[in-house]
């Protein structure tokens, strides 16, 4: 049986921040990937004007750089790039974002609210929401039959 919850993804980036680092499409795929590596992120989003037009990932490296001939150094962020960008709101639930990831074998979301970025949630953000989630409902189930809660 797996739990419900109602945590938000608003509530993640409460807790996690709204960072989310963004390059043009013209970066280099190294400059890209020397910028991941030093954020110790798996991907950037890729803006232009502040606007969101793709998604590069560590996946999108290891699957399409050497498929197409190009190197790290003279391809950009836009030949390798994810376009058309699914996106979550604030206001998702925890649930949705899994079912989105689940679905479409996404492993970052960034989180758009009024056509601007918000944030990124992460697999990993999503695991620990539903852990520390879990946790509670341990925590309370554990009390109310110690006897330690009022009903």
């Amino acid at each position: 049986m797996m739990l419900s919850t109602t945590v938000t993804v608003r509530q993640i980036l409460e807790q996690k921040g709204t960072a989310a680092h963004a390059v043009a499409p013209t970066v280099s795929v190294l400059d890209a990937l020397t910028l991941m590596a030093r954020q110790d992120i798996g991907s950037v989003l890729v803006t232009e004007n502040e606007r969101l037009v793709g998604i590069f990932t560590e996946r999108d490296y290891a699957r399409k750089l050497a498929l197409k001939g190009l190197t790290s150094r003279d391809a950009t962020v836009g030949d390798l790039m994810t376009p058309n960008v699914c996106t979550v709101t604030p206001s998702h639930t925890i649930d949705a974002v899994m079912n989105i990831m689940t679905e479409n074998r996404f492993r970052h979301l960034p989180v758009v609210e009024h056509g601007r970025i918000a944030g990124i949630v992460t697999i990993g953000d999503v695991v620990k929401a539903v852990m520390d989630q879990q946790e509670k409902t341990i925590n309370h189930l554990s009390s109310y039959i110690a006897g330690d809660l009022t009903t």
